[in-house]
């Protein structure tokens, strides 16, 4: 009892302390919002969001993020305005300073200020139903972020956390400001899943209702995006996956219009190699024939160390291309790339309204989502695709792909492409447009564009096999509902394998004398359909032989990841195939007391806690997954991998939120999320879909009010909660 006291004594003045931070105008104002406002919770605990205004749904929807999910928004939040190291310590450190090169708070503050008087609002009620939260549940304590403020989103204002300031090198910015010599990581192996997703568009002419489809199949990490529903009284009616702490959908779809982004790999980033000249103390840069002054900025950044906060300032470096991030043969080199925060939030929020092609095209002509390529369906029929939609225009005759001469002006961009200038795919013939982060030039099989129309740095990805497996499958077939549409995005089959298994059985039959322990697998394996379930032997032996071939096979120089596996199964020579395969029986009959284990035995998934770093542990309970990796075509990504303390392989990564959408005079859709829609490893929804999504049984979508109603577990406003 006497604990019990202390504990709540503790909890009453975390309060006492909350409430008085909070004026009373600004709790009256707070209040005054939440009672606009209804979440209803349904039998997944999906929250659907009700306002009287869109500010007010955002009030809403932030508020019930933080229910599911307070450690994620934080966490994104801390990463986004570069104070991770005042958390995470001096390793985070560079992280940070990354992204004071590119805007410090005072100039997200003038971002906010300068932004139309609707987005202000929308960004102030993201801060109050956050603050709004926190004020009502002063058990939460927050690592860092004890307020949030209005200006925050501009840090986070595409949908993928770190959009293209995440592919920076941080590593290169310390050899850089620290005056380093610079060592890079190596190249990707099997533990990297492949960043992307896979988008399908489905042309009425093909589907049994005669309706355009959609499938939403992002690959990210698990437990990255929240499923919700957002409804105001002001046209604002999205349903879709949202990054924990941003007040949009980010894929989705309303009644009308559906949006599924795909990681692209349009170059919308470039270097600039810069000359620098020092005169009387003073560093200028060559541009043409004219000397500009560097502009010379002082940061100061906190670091953890043990239970204080140390500090560390540096002097960062600005061309008009941008901020000096690395240096390219010991020359200072400036990283440029999109940085309209305010257009992009716009833009970002917009879509998630649009009631049509024209006006989905409209809301495109912004031209800020800069990471993304775009898979589109809707209500009127139409399907669509967009590679990419910030491309800045340069002169051919340089090479983008590799720094370019920053004193020269002919290297400057020259503006941005229209959007009807750049590669796009509308109501193909064939019915059908996928996008896999593959290339756009056979998106649409014979109707898809052609390379020569179009500069080449507007597509720079080679084809995948996630690209070459979803054409297959999309190929000559018709008659899609939704439940086929699901079955059609999770074809077991695996191109990855096409050739490197029989190149593994030939060398056995031409060179295995001195293998034949290895008969019986490779008897397996010859007679393996290359399909994936769980209660396949064949997907074990190969999967396994695939890992320790990419970690101790050759990499051929210039090959891209496709065709380094085929090579393994065409090229290396058969004692390097057969010794290979060896260590592979004999790892799983260490692991495991035998070769011959069934993929379900061994790829599993698990959730144990509601940490953002999860743990794996072998001896508690697990489900079997009959998916495999992107990385070797699965269309429905499962990225495994071990742990230092397991034999099985455990899912972290791949399919997490998924949906399929059927448009027409009412929208239909179901979805599936990885685990469940809360980190609350005591809620309901905490694993409440996992056997689910291991089974492909997707849940219908309560999109109409009174399907939500019927569906109804809990009704409350925010601080309300019954």
């Amino acid at each position: 009892m006497l604990r019990r006291m202390r504990t709540l004594s503790v909890v009453s003045i975390f309060f006492i302390t909350i409430s008085c931070s909070v004026s009373t105008t600004e709790l009256d104002r707070w209040k005054q919002q939440a009672a606009r406002v209804t979440i209803v919770r349904d039998d997944f605990g999906v929250p659907h969001i009700y306002g009287k205004t869109d500010a007010d749904a955002v009030f809403g929807l932030l508020y019930a993020q933080c229910e599911d999910d307070f450690k994620r928004i934080e966490r994104n939040y801390t990463w986004a305005i570069g104070r991770l190291a005042e958390v995470e310590g001096e390793s985070a450190l560079y992280s940070d300073l990354r992204a004071n090169l590119f805007m410090t708070t005072d100039e997200a503050i003038v971002q906010y200020e300068q932004s139309p008087e609707w987005l202000k609002k929308l960004c102030q009620a993201f801060a109050d139903g956050i603050n709004y939260y926190l004020y009502t549940h002063p058990e939460v304590k927050p690592k860092l972020l004890t307020r949030f403020e209005p200006w925050m989103p501009f840090y986070f204002s595409e949908g993928s956390i770190g959009g293209n300031i995440e592919s920076i090198s941080t590593t290169a910015i310390r050899a850089f400001y620290e005056k380093q010599p610079i060592t890079y990581a190596p190249a990707m192996t099997l533990a990297d899943e492949p960043q992307g997703s896979n988008g399908f568009a489905i042309s009425g002419k093909l589907t049994e209702s005669g309706k355009a489809m959609l499938l939403i199949n992002p690959h990210t990490s698990f437990y990255f995006r929240g499923e919700v529903h957002v409804v105001s009284e002001e046209g604002l009616n999205a349903y879709g996956a949202v990054t924990w702490g941003q007040f949009f959908v980010y894929q989705g779809f309303n009644e009308n219009t559906g949006w599924m982004h795909t990681s692209s790999a349009t170059d919308v980033m470039d270097e600039f190699v810069e000359t620098i000249v020092e005169e009387n103390g003073k560093r200028f840069y060559k541009y043409g024939n004219e000397l500009r002054p560097v502009v010379e900025k002082s940061v100061t950044l906190k670091y953890a160390a043990g239970d204080s906060l140390k500090e560390k300032k540096f002097i960062v470096y600005r061309t008009h291309h941008g901020p000096i991030t690395h240096t390219v043969d010991g020359k200072w080199t400036a990283t440029a790339m999109n940085w309209q925060p305010a257009k992009a939030l716009e833009q970002s929020f917009m879509r998630t309204k649009t009631k049509s092609l024209e006006e989905f095209k409209r809301v495109m002509d912004l031209r800020t989502n800069s990471s993304n390529n775009t898979v589109y369906a809707d209500a009127d029929g139409n399907i669509a695709f967009f590679q990419g939609n910030f491309i800045p225009k340069r002169d051919t005759t340089f090479n983008y792909s590799k720094p370019v001469d920053g004193s020269n002006p002919a290297t400057d961009w020259q503006g941005l492409h229209e959007v009807t200038e750049t590669i796009q795919v509308i109501n193909p013939g064939n019915g059908w447009i996928q996008n896999c982060n593959s290339t756009p030039f056979t998106s649409a099989a014979g109707y898809s564009p052609k390379k020569k129309d179009y500069p080449y740095y507007m597509a720079t990805e080679p084809e995948n096999f996630r690209g070459v497996h979803a054409i297959k499958v999309l190929t000559d077939r018709s008659g899609y509902t939704l439940d086929k549409l699901i079955e059609t995005a999770h074809d077991p089959y695996l191109p990855a394998f096409e050739k490197l298994i029989p190149g593994l059985v030939e060398a056995f039959d031409k060179s295995g004398k001195k293998y034949g322990s290895l008969k019986p697998a490779i008897e397996v394996l010859r007679t393996w359909d290359k399909t994936v379930s769980k209660e396949s032997v064949g997907m074990t032996l190969a999967h396994f032989y695939i890992t320790v071939y990419l970690q101790k096979g050759p990499r051929p120089e210039g090959f891209n990841f496709m065709e380094r596996i085929n090579f393994f199964g065409t090229e290396t020579n058969h004692e390097e195939r057969l010794q290979i395969f060896a260590e592979v029986i004999k790892k799983l009959t260490d692991d495991f007391g035998a070769w011959n284990i069934a993929w379900g035995e061994v790829n599993r998934f698990q959730r144990l806690t509601g940490d953002i770093q999860q743990q794996f542990d072998d001896a508690k309970p697990s489900i079997a997954v009959g998916f495999a990796s992107g990385n070797w075509g699965a269309l429905a990504s499962f990225g495994a991998r071990g742990a230092t303390n397991t034999k099985k392989i455990y899912g972290s990564y791949g399919n997490s939120f998924v949906a399929v959408v059927e448009f027409g005079d009412k929208v239909r859709a179901k979805s599936i999320l990885a685990g469940g829609q809360s980190s609350d490893p005591a809620s309901p929804h905490f694993i409440d879909q996992a056997q689910r999504y291991a089974d492909v049984k997707f849940k219908d979508v309560a999109f109409y009010k009174e399907d939500v109603e019927q569906r109804a577990l809990q009704t409350y406003q925010p601080g309300r909660k019954q």
